[in-house]
């Protein structure tokens, strides 16, 4: 046998083993990040590699918290691919993506430590840079789940959401694009607990400490009789029948934000003469008195009651216009019914707009304190010289 057929049988056995024993320290290195996150601990059952991708796989990853006594565990996804983006490597972009199937997310609120488990005590951005040390561009979501628990804890709701499936892109902005939002986002998924479903699309700058967006957020189809837990307690009333559904738009620009929430209900009835469960006298009048302001609010022709509520402000402090609001119902009663979809009348530029009034006023206000220290500056002088004269 040649010199250089054993040097390639050699390098081919080399690579072969190496390839064997990849895994077992890939396996030894995600297990050993994942045990210590501080208050949480994770780990994984096995790892696939796929050297021609640039890829591996972990399989059933399991994050819990330490000390914690909620079954079910913080984060568990049965499949996790973590791979190269190819189509960036071709533009000079050394940038990954990750996807993870059938994920699932369990949030509890709770004010008691041992039975709270949100997850906001760890950094996970720190997490996924560890467990995939490029630059994430990309991340999917398919057929995932959210569960959570006590969000409400009087009364017990199911604020549960199934076949949750999403993706963002050009998160690290390889795509260069016109325009101030390049990353591209959207999710939907189901809400089994209300019976209705969830859209959410949206734009955004991610490269920044607080992100910009715009954003579109639909539920749709929620059946109002699946909210009574929650009328019960906080109206003392029943839905006997009808569906709910909110389109909201929002754009934000450095802090400053910009738009609506409109809550619309179709065939809403609250009260019923011949009512099976027992009620009180104060709830029959209550439903009595719901039934007659739906009456006069709600729209003949289209039988829905609807509005129109502005929101405006900054993310520590969003801000509603009661009037605006009430107008709305009116209007949605007796002049033209809103229509079960988005207006299209918030931009991103709304945001910048008034980001760009906000800084006008706030350096107008400035300049009026100047001018006002200025005067007073010119008065102090005045008396002093006053005083001087006198002397």
């Amino acid at each position: 046998m040649k010199r250089s057929t054993k040097i390639i049988i050699a390098l081919i056995a080399l690579l072969v083993v190496a390839r064997l024993l990849l895994p077992y320290f890939v396996l030894r290195y995600v297990n050993k990040e994942l045990a210590d996150m501080g208050s949480y601990t994770g780990h994984i059952d096995d790892v696939d590699i796929a050297l021609l991708r640039g890829a591996y796989q972990i399989n059933d990853l399991r994050i819990r918290k330490i000390n914690g006594k909620i079954k079910e565990p913080f984060v568990y996804i049965p499949k996790t691919d973590l791979s190269v983006q190819w189509q960036s490597l071709l533009k000079g972009k050394l940038v990954g993506e990750v996807e993870t199937y059938k994920p699932e997310l369990n949030f509890s609120f709770s004010k008691n430590e041992s039975e709270r488990q949100t997850g906001q005590e760890v950094d996970w951005t720190i997490l996924v840079k560890d467990l995939l040390p490029i630059e994430i561009n990309r991340f999917a979501v398919i057929d995932g789940r959210i569960d959570l628990t006590s969000l409400l804890t009087q009364p017990k709701t199911d604020l549960s959401m199934h076949r949750v499936n999403g993706e963002i892109r050009n998160i690290r902005n390889v795509e260069e694009k016109a325009g101030s939002l390049p990353s591209p986002l959207w999710a939907s998924g189901d809400v089994p607990g209300y019976g209705g479903t969830m859209r959410f699309d949206a734009n955004t700058y991610l490269l920044k400490p607080l992100p910009d967006f715009n954003y579109n957020l639909r539920f749709t189809n929620l059946q109002m009789v699946k909210l009574n837990t929650l009328a019960r307690e906080y109206a003392n009333v029943d839905f006997e029948r009808g569906t709910l559904s909110v389109f909201s738009e929002m754009a934000m620009n450095d802090g400053k934000l910009n738009g609506y929430v409109k809550p619309l209900t179709k065939e809403m009835k609250v009260f019923k003469l011949d009512e099976n469960e027992k009620r009180s006298v104060g709830k029959f009048f209550t439903e009595l008195l719901a039934q007659g302001g739906i009456a006069v609010l709600k729209n003949q022709k289209r039988d829905q009651v609807a509005t129109r509520i502005p929101l405006s402000g900054t993310v520590d402090n969003v801000e509603t216009s009661l009037w605006p609001t009430l107008f709305g119902v009116l209007q949605n009663a007796y002049i033209e019914a809103f229509k079960g979809e988005f207006d299209n009348d918030i931009t991103f530029k709304d945001a910048v707009s008034d980001f760009k009034a906000d800084f006008k006023a706030k350096r107008a206000e400035k300049k009026e304190e100047r001018k006002e220290r200025r005067e007073e500056r010119k008065e102090e002088r005045k008396q002093r010289r006053e005083e001087r004269n006198k002397n």
